[in-house]
């Protein structure tokens, strides 16, 4: 497991192609910063530690994480700190996978978030 590519589980493709279709936001990358964003504020733990990346949706961690890579690399390695785990390139690589697919869940699972304003109203909220 690495940072070098950023793979999708099929039930998390499945979510982002509904919330592209609802925020009229078309690029994966966009949606999954938001994800992994709203997945980092919450400080408990993701309870899915297994995810199985089984879809056709990947990208690469500069596309993914843009100009501000460095700040979601920061991010996740305080993140590992945080819940106790080394940051090394595998805890960070997990870290990722399974903050990015809480937070997926996140903006699937809420009705606010079908817009570009619920999105911006739910993540100012809090």
């Amino acid at each position: 497991m690495s940072l070098d590519n950023v793979r999708l589980s099929q039930p998390a493709k499945d979510r982002l192609v509904r919330l592209k279709r609802t925020t009229g936001i078309t690029q994966w990358n966009v949606l999954c910063r938001w994800a992994l964003a709203l997945s980092l504020k919450d400080p408990s733990t993701p309870l899915v530690k297994d995810i199985v990346a089984d879809s056709n949706v990947e990208m690469t961690w500069k596309t993914f994480a843009g100009q501000h890579r460095d700040i979601y690399l920061a991010l996740l390695k305080q993140r590992c700190v945080s819940d106790g785990d080394d940051p090394t390139d595998e805890n960070v690589a997990k870290a990722l996978t399974v903050h990015l697919h809480r937070g997926i869940g996140y903006l699937g699972g809420h009705k606010e978030m079908g817009s570009v304003d619920g999105l911006l109203r739910s993540v100012v909220a809090h």
